[in-house]
């Protein structure tokens, strides 16, 4: 850090503001020390930084599974708006209740300042005692008094979806929902079932996934031999992309006999066959959000457990933040075929 300094002729303090991303640094200042950084290798070391503050500058992401598209989607998110802050992650995965008690200790044994609960993980979070010397921030969930929650607009979106189908002239619209344990697919399902009550249209039964293309495809081979189905708003991208191949399979026409819409706008969702309406979900600004939150709360002081007979401090309020999400519009959705030009 001397050397530092001296090569661009600032003080000891001021190194150390800059590597510590402190704001009260001028651009040039910051630019000049930086420069002299990078001239001579220097890297802060994270091992003496955390002696010194108490943190690890280090961030835990709890993940039930990767084998989706939104989960890999989120923790690239996390993992980006987590190094531009100057965190590393440390990245575990439960598989039940008492896997997630087993992953809170891993982090904790890894000293991380707080933890991000990803998407199917929260159900795990909501029903266990969860440490309170460690700072959470959970995507997608209810309100909770012992956590942030940062969530995408879900039932919003599939108000939406289902809406835009009705307009188009189709007299229901069927809905191929995610697991029931999920709080996404709750709420989406919540959107469809809205959405068809303004309609004064009564719902047809859920048809229930897993979020793979598989479990679409196999709801597919169900739902497209049915001539009442026209219309269908399916809980998420992989799952509409199993489903449009069953509907071909059967013969039937997309959007000609049946449109279809998904949820996430994954990045291949534009090259489906058709090309797929669906909803976009902002999965940085997710990621980003629910970074910021974390950092908020761990560089706001460290939660100290309660000694023996003291009552917990009074926390400063918990974070809800809802990022919008929006229709896109291609070719998998058109009108029904009773008002088709």
């Amino acid at each position: 850090m001397a050397d530092v300094a001296a090569l661009a002729g600032v003080s000891g303090q001021t190194v150390s503001r800059v590597a510590n991303r402190h704001p009260r640094v001028d651009a040039t200042t910051r630019a000049r020390v930086e420069a002299a950084m990078a001239e001579l290798g220097y890297r802060p070391h994270r091992a003496a930084r955390a002696l010194r503050t108490g943190r690890s500058q280090s961030i835990g992401v709890v993940v039930a599974t990767l084998a989706t598209v939104g989960n890999t989607r989120m923790l690239e998110a996390v993992s980006g708006a987590a190094s531009t802050k100057g965190y590393a992650l440390v990245v575990v995965s439960p598989t039940d209740r008492s896997g997630l008690d087993g992953a809170f200790t891993t982090l904790r044994d890894q000293g991380v300042d707080g933890a991000i609960v990803l998407n199917e993980a929260t159900a795990l979070a909501r029903g266990a005692e969860l440490p309170r010397a460690l700072d959470l921030v959970v995507v997608d969930s209810p309100p909770d008094q012992r956590f942030a929650v940062v969530e995408s607009d879900h039932a919003g979106g599939a108000h939406i979806a289902t809406a835009h189908l009705l307009a188009l002239g189709h007299p229901t619209v069927w809905h191929l929902g995610g697991p029931e344990t999920s709080y996404a697919a709750a709420e989406r399902e919540a959107g469809w079932r809205a959405a068809l009550e303004e309609a004064g249209i009564v719902a047809p039964p859920v048809i229930r996934g897993d979020w793979s293309a598989a479990s679409g495809h196999v709801a597919g081979l169900e739902l497209a031999p049915r001539p009442d189905v026209s219309a269908l708003f399916v809980a998420n991208d992989q799952m509409a992309l199993g489903l449009l191949r069953a509907v071909h399979g059967e013969g039937r026409s997309v959007p000609g006999e049946v449109s279809v819409i998904g949820f996430d706008d994954v990045a291949d969702a534009a090259d489906y066959t058709p090309p797929l309406t669906t909803v976009r979900q902002d999965f940085d600004t997710l990621g980003q959000r629910a970074v910021e939150a974390l950092v908020a709360r761990i560089e706001g002081g460290p939660i100290a457990e309660p000694a023996q007979g003291e009552e917990p401090a009074v926390l400063p309020p918990l974070l809800r933040d809802v990022v919008p999400t929006r229709l896109v519009v291609r070719e998998s959705t058109g009108p029904a075929a009773s008002v088709a030009p």
